[in-house]
C-alpha cells in the first residue's frame, strides 16, 4: 500500500471525518430545501411553518441530549477497555463503524434542525421549500431511530473485555492477512544479513509505523542500486538507527541529504505502533490483556485462557499459509525485506503469559496444550519456535507449582506432546 493510501485511510477511520461529513450533508439538506420552488413539479403538501418548526424544535433538543449522552457513554467505554484490558485497544474502538455513524447521525440531524429553524425564521422557505423540509426531516428522524437502535445494541457490548479482545483478533488477522498477501510488503524476501552499504539513519525517535516498498523501488531504481529495508513496521528506532541501507555500483561514497530526506519520507514514524502492517502489535496487545487478567488485582484466569486460545488461532492462521506466501514471486525486486521472525511472534504471544501464569494449573495446561498442537503446524521454524515456548512453559510451571499433583499433570502433558 502507498503511503498516501495508508495515510488517506488512516484519516478516514478517524471520528471526525465522518462527523464533519454528516454535519456537512445534514446543512446542505437544510439548505436544498430552499431551492424547492425551482422544482418542475410541485408538492401536494401543505405545511404550516408552527408544524414544521415545533417537528425540528423537538429534533434539535434531543439530539443535542443524545449527542451529550452517546460522547459520556463512549468515554465510559474506553475507559472500561483501558482497566479492564489495555490502553492499546482503544485505537480500535475510536475506529468502530457503528459508533463514528450514530455519532455522525446525531450531529447531522442537531445541525439539520438548526439550519431549518434559521431558515425558517427569516422566511427562506416557500410552501414547496416547507412540505419538501417536512419529508427531508421524516428521513431523518428515520436516519436517527435507526443510528439509535445500532447505537443501544453496540453499547451492550463496548467496552467489555470479550469485546476488546474480538477487535483485537480481527485487527491482527487482517494485518497477518495482508502481510500473507503481501509477502515481505510485495519487496524480495531476505533471510540473512545483507553485506555492508550506505545506511540511511532514522533521525527520529519512535515507532516504524508504515513502509512504501513501491516507493522505495522507485528510488531504487532511479539510483540503479538496491535497497535493503533494515526495520520492519513495528520496529522501535533511535536516530542513529539505519533505516536502510544502499548497495550497488550506483550508490554514492557519501549519500546526499535529498535523498536521505526522500527514503525517510516512504518509511512513516511516529509515537505509537499500528495494527496495519504490524501483526505483532496484535500478538503483544492481547498477550498485555491477558497479563491483568492474571494479575492479582483482577485474578481472571478465564481470561488469559481465551487470549491463549485467540494466540493459538491466529498463529495457526499464520504457519499454515507462510509456505505459499514464501512461494510469491516479488513485485519489487530492488528492495530486500526481512522476513518476520516465527520465534519473535511465538515470544510475543505466550512468553509473558508463561510467566505470570505459571503459579495457576489450569493456565499452563491450556497454555501447553496449544503450544503442543502449534509443534505439528507450519514450517520448520514455527515448530522449534513452539517447541521453545513449550519448553519455556514448562520449566517455569515446575519452579512455580508446589503441589505435586499438578506438577504430575503438567509432566505427562509435556511427555506426551514432546517428541523424544
Amino acid at each position: 500500500m502507498s503511503r498516501l493510501r495508508w495515510m488517506m485511510s488512516r484519516i478516514g477511520r478517524t471520528l471526525w471525518v465522518r462527523v464533519v461529513l454528516y454535519a456537512v450533508l445534514g446543512v446542505l439538506a437544510a439548505g436544498a430545501a430552499s431551492l424547492a420552488g425551482y422544482l418542475p413539479m410541485g408538492l401536494p403538501l401543505d405545511i404550516s411553518v408552527d408544524a414544521i418548526d415545533s417537528l425540528l424544535s423537538v429534533l434539535s433538543s434531543s439530539m443535542l441530549a443524545v449527542t451529550t449522552f452517546s460522547i459520556g457513554s463512549l468515554m465510559t467505554a474506553y475507559g472500561s477497555a483501558t482497566s479492564n484490558g489495555t490502553p492499546r485497544a482503544t485505537t480500535l474502538l475510536a475506529e468502530d463503524a457503528v459508533v463514528q455513524s450514530a455519532l455522525a447521525t446525531f450531529v447531522g440531524s442537531f445541525l439539520f434542525s438548526i439550519v431549518g429553524m434559521v431558515a425558517l425564521r427569516i422566511s427562506a422557505y416557500g410552501p414547496e421549500g416547507r412540505a419538501l423540509l417536512f419529508l427531508v426531516t421524516l428521513a431523518v428522524i428515520g436516519l436517527v431511530v435507526q443510528a439509535l437502535l445500532r447505537w443501544i445494541d453496540q453499547l451492550t457490548r463496548l467496552g467489555r473485555v470479550g469485546d476488546t479482545l474480538e477487535r483485537i483478533e480481527e485487527a491482527t488477522h487482517e494485518a497477518m492477512t495482508v502481510w500473507l498477501d503481501h509477502p515481505s510488503m510485495d519487496g524480495r524476501p531476505r533471510p540473512d544479513a545483507p553485506p555492508p552499504g550506505q545506511p540511511v539513519p532514522a533521525g527520529r525517535v519512535g515507532y516504524i509505523q508504515h513502509v512504501d516498498v513501491a516507493a522505495l523501488d522507485g528510488i531504487a531504481r532511479k539510483q540503479g542500486v538496491e535497497i535493503d529495508l533494515l526495520v520492519l513496521p513495528g520496529s522501535f528506532v533511535y536516530e542513529d538507527t539505519p533505516l536502510a541501507q544502499l548497495r550497488g555500483s550506483g550508490a554514492p561514497a557519501a549519500l546526499p541529504q535529498e535523498l536521505v530526506d526522500e527514503i525517510r519520507a516512504e518509511i512513516a514514524l511516529d509515537a505509537e505502533r499500528t495494527y496495519d502492517q504490524d501483526p505483532r502489535f496484535g500478538l503483544v496487545t492481547m498477550s498485555e490483556v491477558a497479563l491483568r487478567a492474571l494479575s492479582p488485582a483482577v485474578n481472571d484466569p478465564g481470561t488469559a485462557i481465551d487470549v491463549i486460545g485467540r494466540q493459538t488461532r491466529l498463529l495457526s492462521f499464520w504457519a499454515r499459509g507462510w509456505d505459499k506466501a514464501c512461494a510469491a514471486a516479488p513485485e519489487y525486486p530492488r528492495v530486500t525485506v526481512a522476513p518476520l521472525s516465527f520465534a519473535d511472534m511465538y515470544d510475543d504471544a505466550f512468553n509473558q503469559i508463561g510467566r505470570d501464569g505459571a503459579g495457576q494449573v489450569d493456565v499452563m495446561l491450556r497454555l501447553m496444550k496449544a503450544l503442543i498442537a502449534l509443534t505439528r503446524t507450519g514450517p520448520d521454524e514455527a515448530r522449534q519456535a513452539a517447541h521453545r515456548q513449550l519448553r519455556l512453559a514448562h520449566a517455569r510451571a515446575m519452579h512455580a507449582l508446589v503441589i505435586e499433583d499438578d506438577k504430575a499433570r503438567l509432566n505427562a502433558l509435556y511427555a506426551g506432546g514432546v517428541p523424544a
